[in-house]
């Protein structure tokens, strides 16, 4: 059973960066969430098992970078955070799916185990 803890949330001015990490004991689909109080959790970034193919949220791409580390034995998943806008505030969630593709990298449904949240706080 795949047991996920996020670290690496903060506070930062608009434009500043973060990376937040996951340490995680599963082989799978891995994706990050966020929650903004009030709204829908939505989908920013997934990655495959060999981490050969990454999908995107529309909101992010071109600023936010998943990436995992697989070489050891406590598997790591990354999100790298530049350009940080307010909008980007919420609670960030690392989850991982039972499954090694990620068919559904969007949909919370899809994943089988979450972590805890980390938060992330942008001002302006």
């Amino acid at each position: 059973q795949a047991q996920l803890v996020e670290s690496g949330g903060g506070s930062v001015q608009a434009g500043g960066s973060l990376r937040l990490s996951c340490a995680a004991s599963g082989y799978t689909c891995m994706a990050w969430f966020r929650q903004a109080p009030g709204k829908e959790r939505e989908g920013v970034a997934a990655i495959y098992t060999d981490g050969g193919r990454t999908n995107y949220a529309d909101s992010v791409k071109g600023r936010f970078t998943i990436s995992r580390d697989n070489a050891n034995a406590k598997k790591t998943l990354y999100l790298q955070m530049n350009s940080l806008k307010p909008e980007d505030t919420a609670m960030y969630y690392c989850a991982a799916a039972s499954q090694r593709f990620c068919v559904r990298w969007d949909d919370p449904s899809f994943f089988r185990y979450w972590g805890q949240g980390t938060q992330v706080t942008v001002s302006s």
